[in-house]
Parts: structure tokens; C-alpha cells; sequence
């Protein structure tokens, strides 16, 4: 069993609860912004599942996934290999079972943890946009929250074998994922390339040549409110992570919440630089995308960086952003209406590898320490999501039929649209 961490103050614990109800917002701004990347007659749909995979996360959370996950102390499973013990998964009771809600540490990460799961959830819509079925949405959040999100968090946030990289093999502190750069928004990410692979690509995104078609979002203000949302949500996020998960002082939270203000700045602003000298305007989708891909690059560090190095973070986040979305469409032909691959996946691990990069002088193997993370995101977690999405599409059918993709699943699946004096049914893009 790992050693807790050390008991919080009163303060402290007002201030981690009153961070952690930050959160929901970050929820709701990414819930606006897959909205407005995807179709005007799919706008409804897409808000009202993500209201329902957030309940089912919750749910799925509550059911099982914090006893995965559990936290630092709490009863584990281990392994012992090299003559240590090695902790995998959360040794806890179903439904919250023995948990006191008394403000002490671990309601507080149950709390965080429900509502990251829910965030956790949100990426994957993106990708799946305009063709994932609402039920099918909602069984495949189930999945992530009660098993791949938990299990990898236990790893990084519940004193598992990843945070024990430093007691057990020397490595730096460990891996250090403060924020869920890994944990949210990688463990997102790969939930939503898989997502992309299972469904494929919209009808009409690419020509007979394989040549992908430009299917702008409907609605630039919902996007770009989405991001104000998301960045009040994230420097919550990010503060009671980093009070929770990596034992930072409470004077820190300045600090924290001004490296999120820098990361995401300098990746929007990278963003709109570049698209301005490639495309001679500025793009207000990919500077969007940029904003949030940097504020989930700052969440891994958001307690160890400096400004200079969150700056410097939101830099190439930014860049990533803009140039991997190109790079999936014309060389992968992946799908993926929201950009959520570039943003949150590759966004995500860029980050944990700044980690490392800008440890302290002294943090011998630190870098070693969030590669080993990262090996286990891209090489365990990534086939996990994929294989078992895969194995539900084959009981489960997950892409909506043709006629429900050409009619908008506004009307073949609620029943009724988000703009109904404005419905209009082209067709321009219907291909095959």
C-alpha cells in the first residue's frame, strides 16, 4: 500500500472542493465547441449526448470506477517483481462503498474523479460527430469510465505502478501527471482515435481519389465560447489535480492558474500566426483547437512549470494543433470533426513529455519516468479503447444507418431539429 499523502488543512480542503466545482465548466465548454464543429442538423444531438454520456460516466464512475482508481493509501492490489510491490488497481468497494464523505482526501479525488471521467467522455463525441448513435455513445462511455479511464488514473493518480516509478526504480519523482494530461485528456484522446477507426469517416469527407472535403463547423460562437468555458474549467481542473494528486501547497494555485492562462494563450495566438501566413486569415476553428490544446499540454506540469516554460508549452501545442489536424485528414484518413485527436491525444502526451523535459535540475530520470507513461498510453491503453469498441460494434451496431447520416441525427434520432425555421436538407455533400 502506498503512503498517503500529507493530510490537508481546512483551507486547503475548501479550496481543493471549490476547484474541483470549477470543472463541470470545462465539460460544458468542450460540449459546446463539439457542437459547433459539427452540422447544423446535428447541433441538438450532439449537446443532448453530451448530457447523457456525462450522466452515464457519473454513473459508470460511481458503480465501479473509483474502486479501480481508489487514492494514495487506500487498499490496492499489488505485484511484487524485483523484490518491490508494484500497485495495478484500486482494492475498493463498489458504489462508493466505506468512502466518508467528510472532506477528507479521498472524497475529494472521488469528487474530481467523477467529474473527469465526465470530461474524459466529452472527447470522444467530437470525434464521432454526426454519425455515432446516441446509444451506442452512451454504452461506449460506460466502458470508459468504469474501466480504461479508472485503471490508467489508478496508475497515475492512486499511487499505481507509474507514480511508483521513483520510489521503485529511481526515476525522477515518478510519473507526474498533475492536471490529467494523461488521465483525461490522452486516455480521451486514443478513446476517440478509436472511435474514429470504428466508425470511419462522414459520408462525403473524401472523394473517390481519397481526397478529404472541407466540412466547415456551423457555429464559430459556440466554438469559441466553448473555449472561455473550457479555460475557467481547466484552471480549476488543474489546481485540484494538482492539491490531490501531486501533494502542491496551496499557495501554488496562482501559479497553476496563470501557467493554464499562458499555455493557452501562447497556443492560440501560435495558431492564428500560422494559419495566417499559410492560409492569409486567420482560422477561427484551429485557433479554437489551439486554445484548448494548450491548456491540456500545461495540465501535466501546471504545478512545475514557470511561466517562460508554459509559454513555451502553449507554443508547440499550438503548432501541433494546426499541423496534425492536416496530417490525420490527408495521410490517415481519419475523421475527426473536432480536431479532439490533435487536441487532447496528441496535445495530452506532448505535455507529459515536457514534463520531463523541464525538470529541475537534480530530477535524474524524470524524462524516463513520463516516457514509460506515455509507452503505456500509446501501447496499452490505445489497443484497450480500440479492441474493445471494435468488439461492442460487432454486437452493437455504433455508426447511425445512411439515411439517418443524410437526414441529420437531429430528426432520425430526436425527432426533431436544433433550428427548426432554418432546416435545410442538402445534399452538396453526399458523395457515397
Amino acid at each position: 500500500m502506498s503512503e498517503p499523502l500529507a493530510a490537508f488543512s481546512d483551507p486547503a480542503r475548501i479550496l481543493c472542493f471549490l476547484c474541483a466545482l470549477m470543472v463541470p465548466c470545462a465539460i460544458a465548454g468542450l460540449a459546446l465547441i463539439n457542437a459547433g464543429l459539427g452540422r447544423s442538423r446535428s447541433a441538438a444531438h450532439s449537446l443532448v449526448g453530451a448530457l447523457c454520456v456525462a450522466a452515464v460516466a457519473a454513473l459508470a464512475y460511481f458503480a465501479t470506477g473509483f474502486a479501480i482508481q481508489g487514492y494514495v493509501g487506500l487498499p490496492a492490489h499489488e505485484l511484487a517483481a524485483g523484490s518491490k510491490l508494484w500497485s495495478w488497481a484500486g482494492a475498493g468497494q463498489p458504489f462508493f462503498g466505506g468512502l466518508r464523505f467528510d472532506g477528507a482526501p479521498a472524497s475529494l479525488a472521488a469528487l474530481l474523479g467523477m467529474f473527469s471521467a465526465a470530461l474524459a467522455a466529452m472527447i470522444p463525441l467530437g470525434a464521432g460527430a454526426d454519425r455515432w448513435r446516441l446509444g451506442a455513445s452512451c454504452v461506449s462511455t460506460a466502458i470508459l469510465a468504469a474501466v480504461i479511464f479508472p485503471l490508467f488514473a489508478h496508475w497515475s493518480w492512486g499511487g499505481g505502478w507509474l507514480a511508483q516509478l521513483g520510489a521503485n526504480a529511481g526515476l525522477g519523482a515518478g510519473f507526474i501527471d498533475a492536471g490529467g494530461a494523461g488521465a483525461i485528456q490522452v486516455v480521451g484522446g486514443l478513446g476517440a482515435l478509436a472511435i474514429a477507426w470504428v466508425l470511419g469517416p462522414r459520408r462525403g469527407k473524401y472523394s473517390m481519389e481519397g481526397l478529404p472535403a472541407a466540412i466547415p463547423g456551423h457555429n464559430a460562437a459556440f466554438v469559441l465560447f466553448g473555449c472561455f468555458l473550457a479555460w475557467f474549467g481547466w484552471m480549476g481542473l488543474n489546481c485540484a489535480g494538482a492539491l490531490l494528486y501531486s501533494g502542491a501547497d496551496a499557495s501554488r494555485v496562482a501559479l497553476i492558474a496563470v501557467n493554464a492562462t499562458l499555455g493557452a494563450a501562447a497556443a492560440g495566438l501560435a495558431a492564428a500566426g500560422i494559419t495566417r501566413a499559410r492560409f492569409t486569415r486567420t482560422d477561427a476553428s484551429l485557433c479554437a483547437n489551439a486554445w484548448v490544446a494548450g491548456l491540456v499540454a500545461s495540465s501535466a506540469g501546471c504545478a512545475l512549470f514557470n511561466p517562460a516554460e508554459a509559454v513555451m508549452v502553449g507554443l508547440v501545442a499550438g503548432a501541433l494543433a494546426v499541423f496534425s489536424v492536416e496530417w490525420l485528414e490527408l495521410r490517415l484518413t481519419v475523421d475527426d470533426p473536432s480536431g479532439a485527436i490533435s487536441v487532447h491525444a496528441l496535445g495530452g502526451l506532448w505535455g507529459l513529455m515536457a514534463v520531463g523535459l523541464f525538470a529541475p535540475a537534480g530530477s535524474s530520470g524524470q524524462w524516463l519516468a513520463q516516457l514509460v507513461g506515455v509507452a503505456t498510453l500509446l501501447g496499452f491503453v490505445l489497443p484497450l479503447a480500440y479492441g474493445l469498441n471494435r468488439l461492442l460494434d460487432r454486437f452493437y451496431r455504433q455508426r447511425v444507418a445512411p439515411e439517418g447520416e443524410r437526414q441529420g441525427l437531429d430528426l432520425y434520432e430526436l425527432g426533431a431539429g436544433a433550428y427548426p425555421d432554418f432546416m435545410t436538407h442538402s445534399d452538396d455533400t453526399w458523395q457515397r
